[in-house]
């Protein structure tokens, strides 16, 4: 085998492999020492690729590929400081169990610590943000590093989505890359095809979840909760069943899908606000599915509980920051259905009783008329998430940023047909767009949108170019209350306002519009309510990228809030 061919044959097979896992597709940034990883990507028709600009945007455009469609996505970049962009996507991908898969480009070994130009440090780059790390190293194309390689692939992927049996998360795979660059004119044929029936050439399956002894004994005719947060390994109709069937209220944050049936409480981080009503409330039993919740009210209600707490479904570690978790399930939502709906299951489940859940939502609807009653229908950012979140349609995708939006989604969003998407491993506001655009890269033909403030979107403001170059649309809308709106929430705003403004705040100053005209983005500022909801519904049925801006203020804002909390208090039966 002619040496020059050896590193383009093993990628093209690696890449096979990677099309025969069906990986979601790959983000590539400019880049000569790179340039084997790209042709290997682009030249396989089983890999739909996306160019990137800049390494950061391609990180998180790829956290969006992997989110909507829950396939590893592939990430490809040159060596030196390219792949140190890709650190805050890997870490969300980290701490939220998101399949990447990181490709990064190296020189040689001889090239390695000597003063050769654009060469870093890339072994463990990522440190222990990465499920894996493997530094792939130069090989001979022989048959049996063909099948090295090929496993190797499928390794990378079986481990990233967490099919080995830890959970899905970021691997980090170092290619050192020797010139020639540019394979030869000509390729030999490969020395180990793949498998003749097209399937990877190692298979992984994913453990079986089972439900563990005694939890029926634990649940069955008592009072309790069901608190859902983002699911990854349950599904949200089975959650929302089980809560109809326990008679159990059912606490869904928007990112868990599962704020469905006659269970579903959609004010309860309004209703936790009030002491009163949470010591009323208290349940004798919490069933705790998926990640945690974002409602702090709801956290710290949890963390306050003194009952026995079941954990089921968790996809991002232990998720039990306060200590509170008595027993872990991993994944045995569907299991626990089964002594309601399975006649061969001799044991049988008894509800609790319906008074239990009458309370829940009988305080749910007088919390959602003081709601209503309060906001009224002058724009506002509380009533921006209410309706975008009921315009986006049951097939589309709904991206919220992970300050201030997502949790005024939690809180007066009650009708969420939509999937909702966010970056709350992290909780990061960084390369929200770029997740966004990602999304809508794979929605073949259904709406996304994204709903965020001004600072996230200036942060994340190269990323709109993904718009024109990829031909994608996305409706964006942005709150701009010229700064950080969640942080006029805290204490110090008050103390230093000078200071506050300037490092904390940070008002960003831009020119929405022009940012709009400068990525070729359609841009609408309405004013109102209706012209609102108007400017929705045309940019949901466009073909391009609309920006609507909504300017709002942050004082008022926390005014606002304040005002319907106190109404949610007064309005709830005692």
């Amino acid at each position: 085998m002619d040496a020059p061919a050896d590193s383009h044959l093993l990628l093209r097979a690696f890449t096979d492999e990677l099309a025969r896992c069906e990986v979601a597709g790959a983000c590539t940034s400019p880049g000569s020492r790179s340039s084997p990883l790209m042709l290997a990507l682009v030249g396989h028709d089983g890999v739909q690729t996306w160019s990137h600009l800049d390494e950061r945007v391609a990180g998180f455009f790829a956290l969006g590929l992997a989110k909507a469609t829950g396939r590893p996505a592939v990430l490809a970049c040159t060596s030196g400081t390219a792949a140190a962009h890709y650190l805050p996507a890997v870490i969300e991908a980290h701490e939220a169990g998101v399949p990447l898969i990181v490709l990064t480009a190296d020189r040689p070994p001889e090239l390695r610590e000597v003063g050769a130009g654009q060469a870093i440090d890339q072994l463990k780059l990522y440190g222990d943000a990465v499920r894996w790390f493997f530094d792939v190293g130069t090989h001979e194309a022989t048959p049996e590093r063909g099948r090295w390689i090929r496993t190797l692939a499928c390794r990378a992927v079986a481990t990233a989505t967490g099919a080995t049996g830890e959970r899905p998360g970021p691997v980090h795979l170092n290619w050192a890359l020797r010139e020639p660059l540019i394979p030869p004119a000509e390729l030999p044929d490969d020395p180990q095809p793949g498998r003749a029936d097209g399937r990877p050439w190692v298979r992984f399956e994913r453990p079986a979840w089972v439900a563990s002894g005694g939890v029926l004994d634990t649940v069955t005719g008592r009072r309790g909760v069901i608190v859902a947060g983002r699911l990854a390994l349950a599904a949200p109709g089975e959650v929302a069943l089980l809560a109809r069937h326990l008679r159990w209220p059912l606490l869904a944050d928007p990112l868990s899908g599962a704020r469905q049936g006659p269970a579903a409480i959609s004010r309860y981080d309004a209703l936790l606000r009030d002491p009163e009503f949470a010591a009323r409330h208290r349940p004798e039993v919490i069933l705790r599915v998926g990640d945690l919740p974002t409602s702090k009210p709801l956290r710290q209600w949890l963390a306050s509980l003194d009952v026995p707490q079941i954990a089921a479904a968790v996809p991002a570690g232990w998720a039990d920051p306060d200590g509170r978790i008595d027993q872990v399930l991993p994944g045995a939502v569907g299991a626990l259905l089964d002594p309601f709906e399975d006649p061969s299951v001799g044991q049988r489940a008894t509800p609790a009783d319906p008074s239990w859940l009458a309370a829940w939502t009988t305080a749910d609807a007088a919390a959602a008329h003081a709601i209503d009653a309060t906001l009224g229908d002058e724009l506002s950012e509380p009533l921006v998430a209410a309706t975008l979140a009921g315009q986006v349609p049951h097939q589309g995708s709904l991206v919220v940023a992970s300050s201030m939006p997502i949790r005024d989604l939690e809180t007066f969003a009650a009708d969420i047909p939509a999937e909702v998407l966010s970056n709350r491993g992290a909780n990061g506001i960084d390369g929200t767009l770029a997740t966004a655009f990602g999304v809508a890269a794979c929605a073949h033909g259904e709406p996304v949108a994204v709903l965020l403030g001004d600072v996230a979107f200036a942060y994340d403001l190269s990323a709109l170019i993904c718009a024109k170059r990829h031909g994608l649309a996305l409706v964006i809308v942005v709150l701009n209350n010229d700064g950080g709106g969640i942080f006029e929430f805290l204490p110090l705003s008050g103390i230093d306002r000078t200071t506050f403004e300037e490092h904390v705040a940070t008002p960003p100053g831009i020119d929405i519009a022009d940012a709009a005209r400068l990525y070729g983005c359609d841009h609408v500022a309405p004013r109102d309510l209706q012209a609102f909801r108007d400017a929705v519904d045309t940019a949901l049925r466009a073909d391009g990228t609309t920006i609507i801006e909504v300017r709002t203020e942050r004082a008022a804002n926390v005014a606002l809030h304040r005002e319907v909390w106190a109404a949610v208090s007064a309005a709830l039966p005692r």
